[in-house]
Order: C-alpha cells, then sequence, then structure tokens
C-alpha cells in the first residue's frame, strides 16, 4: 500500500510546513506528484499510525464500490421520473443481495483490486466526478466538484471540457471555478509548494513514473512497448492529439445526436485516460461505470451478453501481468504479447470506435421522445407504442 504512505507523507509536509515535493518514502523512493490542493485534504491521514490508516484505506474504498455501483446504475437506468421501467430496476439493484454480490465481483476487477493494494484514491474521484455529471443541468453548483476533483488530481479537467463542448458553458464555468478555488486554497495555506508544482513539478512527467512499463495502460504506454522506446516522442504527441480531439468529437456526437448524457461522460473519461501521458491500470476504474451501462441492455440479445462477458473478461484477466516485465523486458515483448501488455488502451480505443459507428446517423425517434434513454435502445422500448408511433413505415 505505498500510495497511501506517499499520501500520509504529503499530508505531515502541509500540516509542518515542509518540502512538499523534496521527499521520497517507501523502498521505491515514490515523490509526491498531487497539486498543493491535495496534500491539505491529506492531513487527516496524519491522525492514525500507517498501519491503521491502511486498514481505513481498504475499508472506505470498499465501502465505496457500492456508492459507485449506484452512480453506475442510475446512469444506465435511470432516464427522468417519466421510466418507471428504469426506477424499477434501479430499485432492484438496491437489494442487499444484489449489492453485495455486485460489490464482491467488482473487487476482483484488476483496476479495484490494484486500488486496495496500492491505497489508491481512484474510488473516491470517480464517485464525485460521477455524481456532479450525474446532477441534472441546471442544478445549483452542476461542475463544482468536477472542478475540485481537478484540483486534487488534473485529469479530470477533462470533464469541463465535455461540459463546454456539449452546451452547457455554466456548468463548465463553474468548474473552472472550483478548480481555481482549489489553487487559492493551495496558494493560501502552501505558497511555495503551490509556485513550484504549477511553474515546474507538474511537466514532470518521469516524476510520477517510467511511461514504458505494463503497469501504463495509456496510449504512451502501448506505442512506447510497441515502438521499443522509452521515449516515444512526437509518435505519442501527434497519437494523443488526434485520439483527444476524437474522443471528444465522439463524446459530444452521442450526447447532441442521440441524448445520450452517461454514453458521453464514458467516452470522455477513456479519452482522458488514453491521452495522459501516465494511466497506471487501478485509473481504469471506470470500467463499471462502462459494465454497467453494457448491461443494462443484454436482456434477450446473445451478442450483447458476449461482448459483456468478454469486457469482463479483460478488466479481470490481468495479462499485463502475467508477461515477463522485470527490468526493461516491457521493451522487449513480441508482437503477439502486445495485446496482452495493453488490454484497457486497446479497449477504449475499440469502445469510442463503436460509439462513433453507432452515432454516425441521428436517430429515427425524436430524440425527445428518446428522453436520454439507455443505449442502445431496449428491444422493450422500441416495442412501446409511444416509439412506434415515430419510427418510419410504423
Amino acid at each position: 500500500m505505498s500510495d497511501i504512505v506517499v499520501y500520509r507523507a504529503e499530508g505531515e509536509a502541509a500540516a509542518s510546513g515542509g518540502d512538499l515535493y523534496g521527499f521520497t518514502v517507501t523502498e521505491w523512493n515514490l515523490p509526491a506528484t498531487y497539486p498543493p490542493f491535495a496534500a491539505l485534504l491529506f492531513i487527516p491521514t496524519t491522525w492514525l499510525p500507517t498501519g491503521a490508516l491502511k486498514v481505513a484505506s481498504v475499508l472506505v474504498n470498499v465501502a465505496l464500490v457500492p456508492v459507485l455501483l449506484h452512480l453506475s446504475y442510475k446512469a444506465a437506468y435511470v432516464t427522468g421520473t417519466s421510466d418507471p421501467a428504469g426506477v424499477s430496476r434501479l430499485r432492484s439493484a438496491r437489494t442487499l443481495p444484489v449489492v453485495l454480490t455486485a460489490t464482491a465481483l467488482a473487487i476482483w476487477l484488476e483496476p479495484f483490486f490494484q486500488t486496495l493494494v496500492f491505497g489508491q484514491i481512484n474510488i473516491a474521484l470517480t464517485c464525485l466526478v460521477l455524481w456532479d455529471l450525474g446532477r441534472p443541468d441546471g442544478a445549483r453548483l452542476k461542475g463544482f466538484a468536477v472542478g475540485l476533483a481537478t484540483g486534487i488530481k488534473l485529469t479530470p479537467a477533462v470533464f469541463a471540457v465535455y461540459l463546454l463542448i456539449t452546451g452547457r458553458v455554466r456548468a463548465a464555468c463553474t468548474a473552472l471555478a472550483g478548480f481555481v478555488c482549489s489553487v487559492l486554497l493551495g496558494v493560501l495555506v502552501l505558497p511555495d509548494a503551490s509556485v513550484e508544482f504549477w511553474t515546474r513539478r507538474m511537466f514532470e512527467t518521469g516524476r510520477v513514473g517510467k511511461v514504458w512499463i505494463v503497469d501504463n495502460q495509456s496510449l504512451q504506454g502501448l506505442l512506447a512497448r510497441c515502438l521499443h522506446t522509452q521515449e516515444p516522442g512526437l509518435v505519442w504527441a501527434g497519437a494523443a492529439l488526434l485520439t483527444g480531439m476524437a474522443g471528444l468529437f465522439v463524446a459530444r456526437r452521442v450526447y447532441l445526436r442521440r441524448g445520450l448524457d452517461s454514453w458521453g461522460v464514458l467516452c470522455t473519461a477513456v479519452t482522458a485516460l488514453l491521452v495522459s501521458p501516465i494511466s497506471w491500470s487501478h485509473h481504469w476504474v471506470w470500467c463499471v461505470p462502462l459494465l454497467v451501462a453494457l448491461g443494462a441492455h443484454v436482456r434477450g440479445v446473445r451478442w450483447r451478453r458476449v461482448l459483456l462477458a468478454a469486457v469482463a473478461l479483460a478488466f479481470t484477466a490481468r495479462t499485463m501481468w502475467v508477461l515477463p516485465h522485470q527490468g526493461d523486458l516491457d521493451l522487449r515483448l513480441s508482437w503477439w504479447q502486445q495485446p496482452l501488455a495493453a488490454p484497457y488502451p486497446l479497449l477504449g480505443l475499440a469502445m469510442l470506435a463503436a460509439v462513433a459507428w453507432w452515432s454516425r446517423r441521428p436517430p429515427a425517434v425524436p430524440l425527445s421522445v428518446l428522453a436520454r434513454r439507455p443505449f442502445p435502445l431496449p428491444r422493450s422500448a422500441r416495442r412501446s407504442p409511444e416509439l412506434s408511433a415515430h419510427v418510419p413505415g410504423r
């Protein structure tokens, strides 16, 4: 649980006025990599002994799994108060046996298991972002939590961009305000550390870790291993730029053409994970919202059940860890080992391509009737009299 030890050291530095970005801890000599605002939030971690803190980290992360499941169920099944079927399914998902079973299964997904092993905060940040974006448009301070999440780990900033390009300018500005508040609070309490981070440390990608190891499930990690180089350089920069633009374009299109905010958010999350210089495998906890979204549409369709099983297997198999990866062996993988070393970025690219293909044309049914129904529209909904009236030829 090395990361929780780093968080505790950050909290100690923030509380004592020590050098926030000058220390290293654990046998791996890990430094602080988060903004000063995060260090302020880590101060309570210093109130417990390290052993008790590790236990608390596991308990909190496990407790957050059903919270994330609930938010994912709500995004996948509930399309508004006029969707009684979705509300009924959400109520069924809240029963104790379902919650316990789903939580147990989710823990064994590799990103979640790694989150527990490292003592990470990924589940908490995902819950924060998903809760904020799941609120109705026009809700008071919608976007502010996204801004605070950005002040903790930077990458959630892409969700503010998603709000902006989908026409929700007020929420995007609120997200910016939340981020500015986090930065100002860091400057107020930790002025020297803030100057150091925002002018120098945030640009030091190598400070976070080696980009080419199999732990890194981002586009840069994939390219570095495929090209057998520690620095993919301009190749990665160009690929990341194109992927970022394409991913946000798909997210915007599935929202505007299909009215599916949940899938727009998922596309945005996957885009962020792909273009980030480093996306450790435990960053992919967005696999639970993805699996729940896919699971919402498997009834009576065999190929969808097969697809759901295949995606769940990809996030459970841990193929990157069974490959030889000691030392620099990550850079010596053969061509057939490359997909096993990068299952998550390949799956993310495939998901964006699938959503792009599906949303290439506007639906025959008006968006006012679809009312942000799940993706794709269930068969039962297609057979409903309300929707049939809007299908050509009926």
